[in-house]
């Protein structure tokens, strides 16, 4: 992505920035990584991210080719879901007071949609998209001072992940498969498109979502209660932290909910439910793909949704995707992109890693964390570079024991609050 930058005083900057995003700071924000970089103040950082000349476009483009590629394969899905940063105030550009899942409930906070890809050797972030409420679309005042462009109109969060999707389809992205949570589920809009473009989707409903069946349109959790024994079958979604994660899944065939599918065409729409084998929960899936495909393979692209939250997770914890300390839509353009841009290479170096030199017996396979961990070791900062040859599995045994001791702790305040 050198190219994308017109001098080459920003194109080092840029490259500092991105170590410093890389770099074991206890907070990533302009000062600190300044700091790490040798600079004397936080000017230049905040230069880059605000007034700087790059193609921030086509930065974006070089890293939506690179995931792609690194870790491409021709099953696929491309992941949809939003998150949000807690915010104090009212000036940086999208917040108030909104529903976060980070949180929980209604705070004050930017909420912004990211698309991931989501390939069999690894997963990451490539393109993203902050949502501006109405409350700041109608005031211009407000948008011109945080320098929101003029041909932005309010989109709802479907809406931007619909042409997050369709811009990673025009670029050539193959992808067979999208997935997302209720929020995408029940908009008809991005289903028609995904349909329009023969993209197979598992999105997630609601429990009261009407389906269109042969007795008339039923509600999801009606149908699942009339559902026989024998329609349901114990299937994994795919490993977890504990090993493979099964469920009880259903499938149930039903009409074009639009009604103007060819009779003579192979397309399928389906309603999948899956059944927690212990409680019983039921959650609820609409589904549709131009071919006919069996079970299992609906059943993997529902798993891979949570691919998302793992990026949101490593994305946070390691890149600094929501430390940023910036309130104009440029900077936070900007920040997102080279945090993602930073999980990206993570996520690529853990993959290769797995392929090419797969962990000995009786050790976990390294995870972003580590590598992120031997990375500012030895790339970094090599300066610092372990002297001992096994002082990196030294530091590994006393990060897990302090993990584990913290465990206990919070466990046992637990009790004692109970």
């Amino acid at each position: 992505m050198a190219g994308r930058f017109a001098r080459v005083e920003t194109r080092r900057r840029a490259r500092g920035f991105l170590l410093g995003l890389l770099a074991d700071l206890p907070r990533k924000n302009c000062w600190s990584i300044a700091e790490h970089a040798g600079d004397r103040d936080p000017h230049g950082m905040q230069h880059l991210l605000n007034r700087a000349c790059w193609d921030t476009d086509g930065v974006r483009d070089d890293l939506r080719d690179y995931v792609t590629t690194r870790l491409g394969d021709g099953d696929a899905v491309l992941v949809v879901d939003e998150t949000g940063d807690l915010k104090k105030g009212t000036q940086t550009v999208g917040v108030q007071r909104q529903y976060t899942g980070t949180a929980g409930r209604i705070e004050n906070a930017q909420v912004a949609v990211y698309l991931t890809y989501a390939g069999a050797r690894g997963h990451a972030m490539i393109d993203r998209e902050l949502y501006l409420p109405r409350s700041w679309i109608d005031d211009e005042r407000r948008c011109a001072v945080a320098g929101v462009p003029d041909d932005i109109d309010f989109m709802t969060k479907p809406a931007l992940a619909a042409g997050m999707v369709v811009r990673a389809l025009n670029a050539g992205v193959a992808a067979r498969w999208v997935a997302g949570d209720e929020v995408y589920g029940a908009d008809p809009v991005l289903r028609a498109e995904l349909e329009a473009r023969q993209v197979g989707y598992v999105l997630a409903v609601g429990c009261d979502r009407r389906i269109p069946t042969a007795a008339g349109l039923l509600r999801a959790d009606q149908i699942a209660t009339c559902l026989p024994r024998r329609a349901w079958q114990r299937l994994s979604a795919g490993p977890g932290a504990k090993g493979q994660r099964y469920y009880d899944w259903a499938l149930i065939t039903h009409s074009d909910p639009a009604g103007q599918a060819d009779p003579a065409d192979e397309q399928c729409w389906w309603l999948l439910v899956r059944r927690h084998r212990d409680t019983g929960e039921l959650a609820f899936y609409r589904c549709y793909s131009p071919n006919p495909v069996p079970l299992r393979e609906l059943v993997r692209v529902a798993g891979r949704r949570w691919t998302v939250e793992e990026s949101f997770q490593a994305g946070k914890g390691l890149a600094g995707l929501d430390e940023h300390q910036v309130r104009r839509w440029t900077s936070w353009q900007r920040w997102t992109l080279l945090a993602m841009t930073a999980h990206a290479l993570l996520a690529v170096i853990a993959a290769t890693e797995h392929t090419d030199s797969p962990a000995p017996a009786g050790l976990i396979a390294l995870t972003c964390n580590e590598i992120r961990r031997l990375f500012a070791i030895f790339v970094i900062e090599p300066g610092r570079a372990l002297a001992c040859p096994h002082a990196w599995s030294h530091w590994r045994r006393r990060h897990q024991h302090r993990a584990r001791t913290s465990h206990y702790r919070r466990q046992e305040a637990a009790h004692a609050s109970a």
